[in-house]
């Protein structure tokens, strides 16, 4: 036989069946969090048996590190349209403020789910690398739309990357909070904060020189 699935190795076998089990895990670990989760509760909520989970993944920190790495690999290009598609400064903004929203709505447990093993990382030495290369990449992705902005705009960025993925994080996170706990106007917040900070984040365009009457 010479199809696909018969010239895949053992190798590419076993990281297929991790990533099966990371999917089914991520439902799991978005309704319970790190501190609640176990192997054998995820196996539990799962197809698979406590025994596979056991055998793909060596302990629950492997497993969750695991899953939100492959998580956040799909998050990094959400926004790849709202770049592409721009055209203009304020379209961009009103396009990335919406996308903001809609993952908020379609994906609440998974963004908690981050923030959890984010907080966690304080206090977890092996979670720390994982989790400053998983920011990493989301402040890049945020830069890509801020820079993407600036550009649009005619204007240069007024702060570092690193500053303004915090203070958009920041908003999100809070917005998320809201929105967990049923908080009434909070995706409107959202955007409208968005659309006043985004200006923020660029510098001040040069006075124009008065014209000399002599």
């Amino acid at each position: 036989m010479t199809t696909a699935t018969s010239r895949r190795s053992p190798a590419d076998k076993h990281d297929e069946r991790r990533r099966a089990l990371a999917d089914s895990a991520l439902r799991t670990l978005g309704e319970l969090g790190y501190a609640r989760a176990s192997l054998r509760e995820i196996a539990n909520n799962s197809e698979f048996s406590h025994g596979v989970v056991h055998y793909y993944f060596h302990d629950k920190l492997e497993l969750i590190v695991y899953c939100v790495r492959q998580y956040k690999a799909t998050c990094v290009h959400r926004y790849d349209g709202v770049v592409a598609d721009a055209t203009t400064p304020d379209g961009l903004v009103e396009a990335f403020a919406d996308k903001l929203v809609e993952t908020i709505v379609d994906e609440a447990p998974m963004h908690r789910l981050w923030y959890d093993l984010r907080s966690q990382s304080m206090f977890e030495n092996s979670l720390r690398e994982a989790v400053l290369q998983i920011d990493q990449t989301l402040e890049d992705m945020v830069w890509r739309v801020v820079s993407t902005y600036a550009e649009l705009a005619g204007r240069p960025a007024a702060m570092t990357p690193r500053v303004t993925y915090g203070l958009l994080d920041g908003l999100f996170q809070q917005a998320l909070l809201g929105y967990l706990c049923e908080r009434e106007g909070v995706l409107d917040d959202l955007r409208t904060q968005v659309r006043e900070l985004m200006p923020v984040l660029l510098a001040s365009a040069p006075a124009r020189r008065a014209k000399s009457n002599r």
